[in-house]
């Protein structure tokens, strides 16, 4: 069964995109976009300061079990993204994500096919997923 929203997502790319409709075209333009969500990302720590990071090295006791691990490990986040910053990061996203859907189109793939083998494999593996 076919997920209704990643179809007409996938589809709706796909009318849209007439200037960059060569893979290459597709494959630069999903790099570029996921270079401005870390770009995005960065200027919420650098330009705004809606967001910190202080990173350090991951301190975790060897006593601890694997399902214990998730309780140690630091995002090194601190703060939460303001309204301005939360738009661009989402608009950026939203960009990578029909660049990834026209990706997918160009190649025959259907998207929400993708979303499923992924999460099967997240199932599956689970913590020993390191992709």
């Amino acid at each position: 069964m076919k997920d209704l929203l990643c179809d007409e997502f996938q589809q709706a790319v796909d009318d849209c995109l007439l200037r960059h409709r060569s893979i290459l075209d597709v494959i630069s333009k999903l790099q570029e976009s996921a270079a401005r969500i870390n770009r995005a990302v960065a200027k919420a720590v650098t330009g705004c300061g809606c967001l910190t990071i202080n990173a350090e090295k991951q301190k975790v006791p060897s006593d601890i079990t694997l399902d214990q691990l998730k309780d140690y490990m630091a995002t090194h986040l601190a703060g939460r993204l303001c309204e301005q910053c939360k738009d661009t990061i989402e608009a950026e996203m939203g960009s990578a994500l029909f660049y990834l859907a026209a990706l997918c189109n160009l190649l025959d793939l259907n998207l929400y096919d993708v979303l499923i083998r992924e999460r099967k494999k997240i199932g599956t593996l689970g913590p020993f997923n390191f992709s």
